[in-house]
C-alpha cells in the first residue's frame, strides 16, 4: 500500500520521515546527517511546500532569470516544529525557484508579525 501526503500537510513530521527513509536506505546513524544535507540543498522547495500562508509581493526584476517571469512571494510556514517567515522566488507554474530571505521565528505569532512587515 502506498500513502502519499502533501509536505505542507505533513510539515511537522518532514524531518522524521526523511530520516527514517534515509536510514532504511543507508543504515542507522546516517539518516539524520543526510537528511540535514538534503534539506539544506533543497531549502527553497521545502520552505515553499511547508507554507501555511502566502502573499504576493511583486514581480522579480532580474536580468538573470533566463526569460522566466518570476514573482516574489512572502510566506509563513512551519517545518519540523520550527516557524519561519520567508520571501520565495516562484515561477508562473507555482514552483519555487529560490529564496531571497528566510527568518527563523520562536513562534507562529512572531513569524506572522515578521511576514506582515515583508515588502
Amino acid at each position: 500500500m502506498t500513502v502519499q501526503a502533501n509536505i505542507g500537510v505533513a510539515a511537522q513530521q518532514v524531518l522524521a520521515k526523511l530520516v527514517a527513509g534515509l536510514e532504511i536506505e543507508f543504515g542507522h546513524g546516517a539518516g539524520e546527517a543526510l537528511a540535514r544535507r538534503f534539506l539544506d540543498a533543497e531549502e527553497s522547495d521545502f520552505v515553499w511546500d511547508a507554507r501555511v500562508c502566502e502573499r504576493w509581493l511583486g514581480a522579480l526584476d532580474s536580468e538573470d532569470d533566463f526569460g522566466l517571469e518570476l514573482d516574489r512571494i512572502a510566506v509563513v510556514g512551519c517545518m519540523d516544529g520550527a516557524w519561519y517567515a520567508a520571501v520565495s522566488i516562484v515561477d508562473g507554474d507555482g514552483q519555487a525557484q529560490g529564496l531571497m530571505a528566510r527568518r527563523a521565528c520562536a513562534s507562529e505569532g512572531e513569524a506572522r508579525e515578521f511576514y506582515a512587515g515583508l515588502r
